[in-house]
C-alpha cells in the first residue's frame, strides 16, 4: 500500500516497504495484441519467466511459452479470448529453448480494446507454487494458532490483543474477535497486568524472547486462582519490521500443586527427619518441649506453644486430666491444670490471647495471656479442653483483627494417655493449614508425646532407684573396732541414669570388720535392684565369717542366678523358641577382712579397681591384689592377699566414677587421685572433701563411691590371750584369768557371767573339741570372748529335755550375752559371745523365770 504527502513541488508517491503480498505471490502481467502476439511485458513477467521485454515483445505467447502438446489448444483458447470471452486457468509453461514444462502459472484473461477499437487482451499470471506455499504456511498458521490446545494472543506494538485463538476465548468466556482491542489489565490483577506489560514491552524493545513467566490470575467467574505459564516472542513482517508479540500461555496450576504438595511433602519429610534427630535428647519434661517448638517455628508454624499437665510435672502418679461434672460450669470448672512449658514465635515476642487460657488471677475478663511457667486452666467448653477430653486434633480459625489465620489444637498422646496440649498456629498471610499439615501436626506431637512420657518414666524410675539405692547404703558414718572411717556416695546426676555402686562397713566376731565395695555394671532400677541383692548376700556370707576368697565366690554364683533362665515362668510359645535370659547381672567386687589385734587385712578382688594404701610417711600406692574376674562371669577362684597395715596407715576403696571419666583416661585419674592422698594425717573428713574437690571427676556422669579407714588397731592391754592345755583343770584356770583380767579393765560387773559363761565354752571344747584350748578377751566398745580349739565339729544349740541333765550350756550362753555364734578356721574352730560393756547400753540381767526356764 503505498501512501501520499505533500511536499513543496506537490503530491509525491511514496512506495510501502518490501514484503507486501504481492512480493509473496510473484503476480505478473502481460498484454496481447490484435494478432495474439505479446505487446507489453512487465517487469515481474522478466523475473517469473526469465525472459526480457525485448525478448518477449512481438512474440506468439503459445509458441513461445508453451509446450508443443498444448499449443493447439492454448492458439484455440486466444481466438476466444480475443473475441471477447474471459479465461482463467492452470496453464504449463518453459522457459524460451526448452522442450520440458517449467512451471505451472495460474493465468487470469481479460479481453481489453485497443485505442482504435480492436480486440485485445491484458494476462495476469501467477506462479502456483508461490500461492501453493502461501496456502500452506496459512494453514500451518490457522492450525497452529487456531487449533493449538493452548491460550495463544497476538499483540500489536500498542499492546492490545490483536487477535486471540478459541482456547483462549474459551476460558475467558465470548468468542476470539471480542478480545481484539483489550490490553492485559482486562485479564489479570493489577500488579500481575503491570508484571505482563513490562515483559510485552521489553520483548517488543529488545526481541529478546521470555519464557516460562509465571502470571496467576483468575477466570471470570471462578474463585480459584490460576497458574499460567506465559512463553512471549516478537513477531515481524516479511521484511523484518516488529509487528507485535506473540504470547502463549499454558494453563500449569495441576502442575503447580503437585509441585507445591511434592514440596510440602519433602519439607514435611524434612521436619519429620529434624524431630527425629532433635526431640527427646534429653530426659527432662520441659526440655523436650522446647526441642519440638524449635523444630515447628518457623518451619512448619509462625507461633507455637506447650502445656503439659502440672500433675505430670510435680510427679503426681494419679492420671491427668480429671475433668469436673456436667454441671460444673463455673470459671475454668472441668479441667485439670496445666503449666505452659514453652513458647515461640517467629512474627511476634508476646504470648497469643486466642489461647482461651485462664490464670488464677483472670477474674472473669475472658482469654489473658500465658507466660511460660504459668499455671492454668481451660474452659471446659474451649476447643482447647475438648481436644484434651477426645484426644484429637482441632482447628481453629482466627478470629478478626488478630494476627493468627488459623490454629491447630493438637493433643499430645502417649501410649493412649494425653500428657498436655501443643498449639500451632499461622499467622495472616502464610499459607492455610492443609491436611498434610494436620497429619504432621499429629506425628510432631506424638513423638514429643512419646519423649515426654519416656522422660517422666525414667524420672520415676529414677527416684525410685534412688531412694532404693540411698536405702541401701550405711546409715550415717559406720564404726569399727580399730578403725576412723569416712565415707562418700555421690549419685548421678538427674541427666544421667542411677548406677550401682554401693559400699559397705560389716562388723564381723571378734571385733573384726569387712569392709566392701562394688559396682553393679549397667544403670537404672535394674542395676540398683541388682546391688540391693549382691549387697544383701554380702551382708549374709560375712555373717557366716568365710574367707573373702570364698564370700566372692557365692557372690559369683548368686550373680550368675540372676542371669539364669527364666524356666517355669516362660510362656509355651516362649518354650517353643527355646530358654529365654533375663538380664545378665555382672559387678565388680573388693572384700577385705581387717582384724584390729592383728591389725592385718586379707582382701579378694573380683574385677575392681585396686585398693589405694599409704603407709605415714609414705607416698599412696595401689596394692597388689589380683583382680579375678567380675561377678557373673564364672570359672574362675578368686585370689587372697594379706597385706599388715602400720599404725596410722590410709586404706581407700573406691569406684571407677571417682578416677575415670570421658575426658581423661584411668591412668590419669588413678595418679591424680594418689596426689589427693598426700596428706594423709589430716582428719579423715577433709581428706575425703580434698579428694573430690581436687580431682576431676566429671560429677554427673557417674555414681562416686568413695570408703576410707585409717588404721587404729587394738592397743595391746585391750587384748588377753592365753593357750591352755587339753585337761579338766582348764576350766578352773579359764575362769580365773578371765577374772584378773577383767578387775584389770575395771570391769568387774561382769566377772560372774563371764566365768559362767568361759566355763561353759571350754568345757564343751574338752568334752568335744580336739588339741589345745586357746582363750582370748577383746575390750573396745564392746567385750569379746573367744575359744578356740582344734576341732571341726561345729556347736549347736538344741533344747534339753526335762529329764536330760546337761545340753543347756549354749542355752546359757545365748541367754546371758548380747550375742554369741562360732567359725572356722584355718585349724578348727571358734566359739565366741560377746557383752556390752557397763557403761553402755547393756543387756538386761535375766530373770528368773528365764534361768527356770531352761530346767
Amino acid at each position: 500500500m503505498s501512501e501520499i504527502s505533500e511536499t513543496a513541488s506537490g503530491f509525491v508517491w511514496q512506495s510501502s516497504p518490501p514484503g507486501s503480498i504481492y512480493d509473496y505471490i510473484r503476480v505478473a502481467s502481460f498484454s496481447i495484441g490484435p494478432d495474439g502476439l505479446v505487446e507489453q511485458w512487465s517487469r515481474r513477467a522478466v523475473d517469473l519467466f526469465g525472459v526480457t521485454a525485448e525478448e518477449a515483445r512481438g512474440k506468439d505467447p503459445v509458441e513461445a511459452f508453451m509446450p508443443a502438446d498444448l499449443r493447439e489448444r492454448g492458439h484455440r483458447r486466444v481466438k476466444e479470448i480475443l473475441d471477447g470471452k474471459e479465461w482463467t486457468g492452470l496453464v504449463p509453461f518453459r522457459m524460451p529453448g526448452e522442450e520440458q514444462p517449467h512451471g505451472i502459472a495460474e493465468m487470469y484473461v481479460m479481453p481489453s480494446e485497443t485505442e482504435t477499437g480492436e480486440r485485445a487482451a491484458l494476462c495476469i499470471v501467477v506462479d502456483v507454487r508461490a500461492l501453493r506455499r502461501i496456502e500452506t504456511d496459512l494453514a500451518a498458521s490457522q492450525a497452529i494458532f487456531g487449533q493449538s490446545p493452548f491460550g495463544f494472543l497476538l499483540f500489536g506494538t500498542d499492546l492490545t490483543v490483536k487477535r486471540a485463538n478459541q482456547r483462549f476465548a474459551t476460558v475467558f468466556g465470548g468468542s476470539a474477535d471480542d478480545h481484539r482491542g483489550r490490553t492485559v489489565h482486562d485479564y489479570l490483577a493489577r500488579s500481575e497486568a503491570d508484571r505482563m506489560t513490562t515483559a510485552l514491552r521489553r520483548v517488543l524493545e529488545t526481541g529478546e524472547s521470555v519464557t516460562d513467566l509465571q502470571i496467576v490470575g483468575a477466570a471470570p467467574g471462578a474463585r480459584d486462582r490460576r497458574h499460567w505459564s506465559i512463553n512471549l516472542y516478537r513477531v515481524h513482517s516479511g521484511s523484518g519490521r516488529p509487528i507485535g508479540v506473540a504470547g502463549l500461555g499454558i494453563d500449569v496450576t495441576r502442575r503447580h500443586n503437585a509441585a507445591r504438595e511434592a514440596a510440602s511433602a519433602r519439607r514435611n519429610l524434612a521436619l519429620l527427619n529434624e524431630a527425629g534427630a532433635r526431640i527427646g535428647n534429653s530426659l527432662d519434661l520441659e526440655a523436650t518441649a522446647r526441642e519440638l517448638l524449635d523444630v515447628a517455628v518457623p518451619g512448619f508454624c509462625d507461633l507455637a506453644s506447650v502445656d503439659l499437665y502440672q500433675g505430670l510435672l510435680t510427679g503426681d502418679e494419679a492420671p491427668p486430666g480429671r475433668w469436673g461434672s456436667s454441671h460444673d460450669v463455673g470459671y475454668g470448672a472441668g479441667s485439670a491444670e496445666l503449666r505452659r512449658v514453652a513458647f515461640a514465635s517467629a512474627v511476634a515476642d508476646t504470648p497469643l490471647r486466642t489461647d482461651e487460657g485462664h490464670g488464677p488471677d483472670s477474674g472473669c475478663c475472658g482469654p489473658v495471656p500465658i507466660e511460660v511457667g504459668a499455671v492454668h486452666r481451660y474452659p471446659f467448653n474451649s476447643p482447647c479442653a475438648g481436644a484434651l477430653r477426645t484426644g484429637r486434633i482441632r482447628t481453629v480459625p482466627g478470629a478478626d483483627g488478630e494476627l493468627v489465620q488459623s490454629t491447630l489444637i493438637v493433643p499430645m498422646v502417649a501410649h493412649d494417655t494425653v500428657v498436655g496440649l501443643v498449639q500451632f498456629s499461622r499467622a495472616k498471610g502464610s499459607e492455610p493449614f492443609g491436611e498434610r499439615d494436620r497429619a504432621l501436626a499429629v506425628e510432631l506431637a506424638a513423638r514429643a508425646a512419646v519423649c515426654i512420657d519416656n522422660a517422666r518414666l525414667y524420672r520415676r524410675e529414677h527416684e525410685r532407684a534412688l531412694i532404693l539405692q540411698r536405702s541401701l547404703l550405711p546409715p550415717g558414718d559406720p564404726e569399727a573396732a580399730g578403725l576412723d572411717i569416712a565415707c562418700r556416695y555421690l549419685p548421678g546426676t538427674t541427666a544421667t541414669e542411677v548406677g550401682g555402686d554401693w559400699f559397705d562397713v560389716i562388723e564381723l566376731p571378734g571385733h573384726r570388720t569387712a569392709l566392701v565395695i562394688g559396682d553393679v555394671m549397667g544403670r537404672g532400677l535394674r542395676a540398683a535392684v541388682a546391688m540391693g541383692e549382691l549387697r544383701t548376700a554380702v551382708r549374709t556370707l560375712a555373717q557366716l565369717d568365710l574367707e573373702p576368697a570364698e564370700v566372692l565366690s557365692h557372690l559369683d554364683e548368686i550373680a550368675r542366678g540372676l542371669g539364669a533362665p527364666i524356666g517355669t515362668q516362660q510362656s509355651r510359645t516362649q518354650k517353643s523358641r527355646g530358654p529365654e535370659l533375663s538380664e545378665v547381672y555382672l559387678a565388680t567386687c573388693v572384700y577385705a577382712v581387717y582384724d584390729p589385734v592383728t591389725r592385718r587385712c586379707t582382701f579378694a578382688n573380683a574385677g575392681h579397681l585396686p585398693p589405694v594404701l599409704v603407709e605415714p610417711g609414705e607416698e599412696a600406692l595401689l596394692l597388689d591384689v589380683p583382680p579375678g574376674m567380675p561377678l557373673g562371669v564364672g570359672g574362675e577362684p578368686f585370689e587372697e592377699v594379706e597385706v599388715e597395715l602400720p599404725e596410722g596407715a590410709l586404706l581407700a576403696l573406691y569406684t571407677d566414677g571417682l578416677v575415670e571419666s570421658r575426658d581423661h583416661p584411668l591412668d590419669e585419674g588413678l595418679s591424680a587421685f594418689r596426689r589427693a592422698l598426700t596428706d594423709p594425717a589430716r582428719p579423715l573428713e577433709d581428706v575425703c572433701d580434698r579428694v573430690l574437690t581436687s580431682l576431676d571427676t566429671g560429677h554427673g556422669e557417674d555414681d562416686i563411691a568413695l570408703l576410707m579407714a585409717r588404721i587404729q588397731g587394738l592397743p595391746t592391754e585391750a587384748v588377753g590371750d592365753w593357750r591352755l592345755p587339753r585337761e579338766p583343770r582348764s576350766v578352773g584356770r579359764a575362769r580365773e584369768l578371765a577374772r584378773t583380767q577383767l578387775k584389770a579393765w575395771d570391769l568387774e560387773p561382769l566377772v560372774d557371767t563371764v566365768e559362767l559363761l568361759v566355763s561353759e565354752l571350754v568345757t564343751n571344747a574338752l568334752r568335744y573339741g580336739e588339741g589345745e584350748i586357746r582363750l582370748r578377751l577383746l575390750r573396745d566398745r564392746t567385750l569379746v570372748c573367744e575359744v578356740w580349739d582344734a576341732g571341726l565339729v561345729q556347736p549347736r544349740r538344741r533344747r534339753a529335755r526335762d529329764t536330760d541333765e546337761g545340753g543347756r550350756g549354749l542355752q546359757l550362753v545365748g541367754l546371758l550375752s548380747s550375742s554369741w555364734g562360732s567359725r572356722r578356721t584355718p585349724r578348727g574352730k571358734t566359739v565366741w559371745f560377746e557383752l556390752a560393756l557397763p557403761d553402755g547400753d547393756g543387756t538386761a540381767e535375766p530373770t528368773v523365770e528365764q534361768l527356770l526356764s531352761m530346767f
